[in-house]
């Protein structure tokens, strides 16, 4: 007699949130389906992942001809066109959008944030990818989020990424973006592991679970008060599975996965009796139907580990306008959480110099051309 094949650790975890493919290869997605049996959600990216993808073997004819179509019109929208048909190559593989982040080198420009955005969202619609398959990623910085209810107010959804804090997700709900990207580990500890805190209880343990319980429970309490759509919390950055499993049990809408831990997740049985605690499954409407906050997780709800020595115990307040003067009350909140403050320079850095590759390999491209 046959036996049952287990249920692995992604299948459960597709049950309790959305789970997505932060990488951008259309392959991978067709794997996750025909071999894992969970179809992606969205399909995250960032410009690392555009820049891995432009030395991909696959997109050299697709590299070369965009090239020659667009070599008088800057390496900019060379790199947005490309960024866009890589997208459009993944998306009959997910069941929800795609994404593409603004430029890092401009995430304290409100205007160049809009341009960049816009520019995406002209060579989305060139390629027959409407509105509602994809949205913007913008870094979660007072002048860059203040471009988003500009966005939005032209269906073009947005999401907050390189977030670390309260006062990010805040000032975020304020903008009326779609998603909200907490890293759970900050973006050094995926090569530098003695950054990482690799807890035998992610949940509960790990330093960043503190602000991600902390940001949902803001965003329910925001929700029944102003009966307002709060982000949906989009939780990224992981290097374990556990932590994954984490994202559910803490409630998060989804969670946005390397293809290297959805490939450990696919292959881990799920066993309940290992788990520290589990998630419930996801509801059809979030804010409306959300479930509560754990038990065991509410005590979260009012520390931090990662608050600067002299933090008075206080969490981000709620009635401050964070976009107010090109953001500036955000911008202030920042600089007194160095955590917050280290994080994001080295996000921002690490797109950087990303992008500035993508540029190289675009020009070197033009002059052969």
């Amino acid at each position: 007699m046959g036996s049952i094949q287990a249920q692995s650790s992604l299948q459960k975890l597709e049950e309790q949130l959305n789970v997505d493919v932060d990488w951008m290869d259309p392959p991978f997605s067709k794997r996750m389906l025909n071999e894992f049996g969970v179809k992606p959600n969205d399909m995250t990216s960032n410009n690392g992942w555009v820049n891995v993808q432009m030395s991909n073997p696959a997109n050299k004819e697709m590299v070369e001809r965009t090239v020659k179509e667009l070599k008088d019109q800057g390496w900019l929208a060379i790199y947005n066109r490309i960024a866009v048909n890589m997208c459009k190559n993944n998306i009959d593989n997910i069941k929800g959008r795609v994404a593409l982040q603004v430029n890092p080198h401009e995430a304290y420009s409100e205007q160049m944030v809009l341009d960049h955005a816009r520019a995406y969202a002209k060579e989305f619609e060139r390629a027959g990818i409407p509105k509602t398959r994809y949205f913007i990623k913008i870094p979660s910085t007072g002048p860059a989020l203040n471009a988003a209810p500009k966005l939005e107010a032209e269906g073009i959804r947005t999401l907050g990424t390189a977030l670390f804090s309260l006062a990010q997700a805040i000032a975020c709900s304020q903008a009326g973006m779609l998603y909200i990207s907490p890293y759970f580990n900050e973006v050094r500890a995926h090569d530098d592991l003695s950054l990482w805190p690799d807890v035998e209880d992610p949940a509960t343990q790990h330093t960043m679970s503190a602000r991600v319980v902390q940001i949902l429970d803001t965003y329910k309490r925001l929700y029944k008060e102003t009966g307002k759509e709060q982000p949906l919390l989009k939780n990224a950055s992981f290097i374990s599975p556990k932590e994954a499993l984490a994202a559910g049990e803490m409630g998060c809408h989804s969670a946005t996965i390397s293809h290297m831990v959805i490939e450990q997740l696919a292959n881990l049985p799920y066993d309940s009796s290992k788990q520290p605690g589990e998630g419930v499954p996801k509801p059809i409407e979030y804010y409306k139907n959300s479930s509560p906050t754990p038990e065991r997780l509410r005590k979260l709800a009012n520390v931090d580990p990662l608050a600067a020595a002299d933090w008075d115990g206080k969490l981000a307040r709620i009635d401050v306008d964070y976009l107010a003067n090109n953001g500036k009350a955000l911008e202030e909140a920042i600089a007194k959480d160095p955590i917050t403050v280290q994080r994001l320079d080295d996000a921002l850095k690490l797109f950087q110099g990303a992008i500035d590759e993508s540029r190289g390999k675009i020009e070197a491209a033009i002059a052969k051309a």
